[in-house]
């Protein structure tokens, strides 16, 4: 019985999920969850996952839920000599994939997600845009996390570990996409970040990296989705929480 794995891929740890599956070519089923219609809070998914979540895994009787989880057990069960960089043997690598997937979750994924809910889904709400200071205070938060990941993450070395990819530079990339989705470019005048993403797409497959970002680059298509679903007041809440 193949993995199955729940996925939709306007999601960031999905996009790593299901780009590392495709590119290491385990065998896997695509279940869609859509997000935008709240497919997560159904009676079906919940029999899935309590945590109303996604991506999830379930290996036979096995279910896994949370992204960095998912993508150190697939390496760890799948993984061969000539994969091995993704999620290195070696102590000192390992732990500096370990390093990033630790820190990124408060900082760049936090900051990178706030700035395109900020520029993409708040004003699909609201009917109105984000007020200036509080779209300041977001991009100088991204600004950080940008200029920590060029000089202690990359520190002028290819990629995170070195001369290879590895889950921390795919964790980093999908999560530097999403607000470039909303016509943000963060590559522009940063030729460090601009060199790397190009390596990293290079690495992935360019076919690949567009597969899985072509959903996010489409964005504009979600305020009609939300009209259609009834999403819109559903989210009216969650959205206030932000501004309270």
């Amino acid at each position: 019985m193949p993995l199955e794995l729940y996925l939709d891929l306007h999601s960031q740890p999905c996009r790593s999920v299901f780009i590392f599956a495709k590119k290491t070519n385990i065998p896997f089923d695509f279940k869609f969850v859509d997000l935008a219609t709240g497919q997560q809070y159904g009676e079906d998914f919940g029999k899935i996952s309590v945590v109303r979540k996604v991506p999830v895994m379930r290996d036979g009787d096995f279910i896994l839920t949370e992204s960095v989880a998912i993508l150190k057990y697939l390496a760890e069960k799948f993984g061969t000599s000539d994969s091995d960089h993704w999620y290195p043997a070696d102590l000192q690598k390992r732990a500096r994939v370990n390093e990033y997937l630790s820190w990124q979750h408060a900082a760049m994924r936090a900051h990178g997600s706030k700035v395109f809910w900020f520029r993409a889904i708040v004003p699909i709400i609201t009917g109105s845009d984000v007020p200036k200071e509080k779209m300041d205070s977001a991009m100088e938060d991204l600004t950080l996390s940008l200029k920590v990941f060029e000089e202690k993450f990359l520190d002028n070395r290819p990629f995170i570990i070195g001369e290879k990819i590895s889950l921390a530079d795919l964790v980093a990339i999908v999560e530097i996409m999403q607000p470039v989705g909303t016509g943000l470019d963060l590559f522009e005048n940063r030729p460090t970040l601009s060199a790397w993403k190009d390596r990293v797409k290079k690495e992935l497959g360019e076919a690949l990296f567009d597969e899985a970002h072509k959903t996010i680059m489409d964005v504009a298509s979600l305020p009609q989705t939300f009209e259609n679903n009834g999403m819109l007041e559903f989210l009216k809440p969650k959205i206030q929480k932000m501004f309270n």
